[in-house]
């Protein structure tokens, strides 16, 4: 154990009791409308304006470590303060209320979205919302950028590379869904093959997850593959846990790398929806309270009702707890080494070129010429007048029963 990194102190098991750890984290599941920065803001009144439980250093600390674990950073924010303040039993009820609100939500909005023949108003609502994915995807870059702009740094060959990752995930993210995950992987890995130097403390000298590397990945593809050929319902669940798992564990740059990672999968290469479907699965993840991520749930739904959709969000949040669980402790450490920092340097800027990628498919997803003028309105909303996401998606929404009371066409 190295003396210029110690770990993070044990948290105090008995600090802040389970009841009301339940509460606190169960009203933030309902009312955390607007994805991670309104999930931040609550869960800082909360946790150091209101009631002082943490400092402001150390939640920052908690912001800044989480933002450098794959999966959704929010997610794990809310389980790494439940776990501050209650040990791993505060961290796994903490976790669950956060999440559990929101899938109950978006399970019964799936069941209405995705039926046989739902109503026409339906229809054109979930299509009118649909229709404003593509600007959301654009947006969501377009926010991460800066950040990402700054971690490159001033020199200038660091800058060049960082615009070679994001190029190359948004031609990925266009071209070839399917392999976006490796790409992301390769970003990461070249970036720490360029620049990152062993740390002292080899307890962290290598990161795990990159780690895994690409043959990894092609290994955990070949065993997927071979375990899908004991039957139809058994391959379609396992390609559900490998999607969910993408989504959980593999993927950088926040809940919006949901939409270029399944995208193609869920569409073209399952059928478990159209393109139709999962613009409007997309548009469900925005508008419900909880994690965007939860996008998850309308998948393993369209896949496998009620099952599926458990099924997916189980494997989807499942690294998020084990990361928290097992490393909360190594978060000073891990935000400190330089392997780690590397790989985010590559990783990161392809993760956002691949969720701006993913507007040129979700864009040709779209079916009905009302549904270009839905996309322009969302895409003014969010770009140029910098108006929230879930203001763009309800009037998308909105807008689309207009359009079908107006007898304007939908999806057959």
């Amino acid at each position: 154990m190295s003396a210029t990194a110690p770990d993070r102190p044990e948290p105090a098991p008995q600090r802040v009791a389970l009841a009301t750890i339940a509460r606190e984290w169960g009203r933030i599941g309902c009312i955390g409308f607007g994805g991670p920065p309104a999930h931040i803001a609550l869960l800082r009144r909360l946790c150091v304006d209101d009631r002082a439980w943490m400092s402001e250093p150390d939640f920052e600390d908690g912001i800044a470590a989480c933002n450098l674990l794959p999966g959704p950073a929010s997610t794990q924010l809310a389980i790494f303060c439940a776990w501050r303040l209650r040990g791993p039993a505060g961290a796994v009820l903490g976790g669950l209320c956060f999440i559990v609100p929101g899938l109950i939500v978006i399970l019964g909005l799936a069941s209405v979205f995705l039926a046989a023949r739902p109503p026409g108003w339906i229809e054109g609502l979930a299509e009118g919302a649909g229709a404003a994915v593509p600007a959301v995807a654009v947006a969501a870059a377009a926010g991460l950028l800066p950040g990402s702009w700054r971690r490159a740094g001033p020199r200038r060959a660091a800058r060049i590379r960082w615009g070679g990752y994001l190029l190359v995930g948004g031609l990925a993210s266009a071209t070839i869904g399917p392999w976006l995950v490796l790409v992301l992987a390769s970003c990461g890995l070249i970036e720490v093959a360029l620049t990152a130097r062993p740390p002292a403390d080899r307890a962290l000298a290598v990161w795990p997850w990159p780690a895994l590397g690409l043959d990894g990945l092609r290994r955990g593809g070949l065993r997927m593959g071979i375990i899908a050929t004991a039957g139809p319902a058994a391959a379609g669940l396992v390609a559900l846990a490998w999607e969910a798992f993408k989504v959980g564990a593999l993927s950088y740059g926040g809940g919006f790398v949901i939409i270029p990672l399944m995208q193609h999968d869920a569409v073209t290469t399952y059928h478990w929806m159209t393109a139709t479907q999962f613009l409007g699965a997309v548009a469900l993840g925005q508008v419900t309270p909880g994690p965007v991520v939860l996008t998850v749930a309308v998948v393993g739904y369209a896949a496998a009702g009620i099952g599926g959709g458990l099924l997916a969000v189980a494997v989807a949040f499942a690294p998020s707890f084990v990361f928290v669980l097992g490393g909360g402790r190594y978060f000073d450490r891990l935000r400190a080494n330089p392997r780690v920092q590397a790989f985010l340097a590559g990783a990161g800027p392809a993760s956002i070129g691949a969720i701006a990628g993913a507007a040129l498919p979700l864009g040709l997803a779209l079916a009905h010429l009302w549904q270009l003028g839905v996309l322009a309105l969302a895409a003014a909303w969010l770009l140029a007048l910098r108006r929230g996401v879930v203001g763009a998606i309800v009037g998308g929404a909105v807008l689309g029963v207009v359009a079908f009371l107006a007898g304007a066409p939908l999806a057959a």
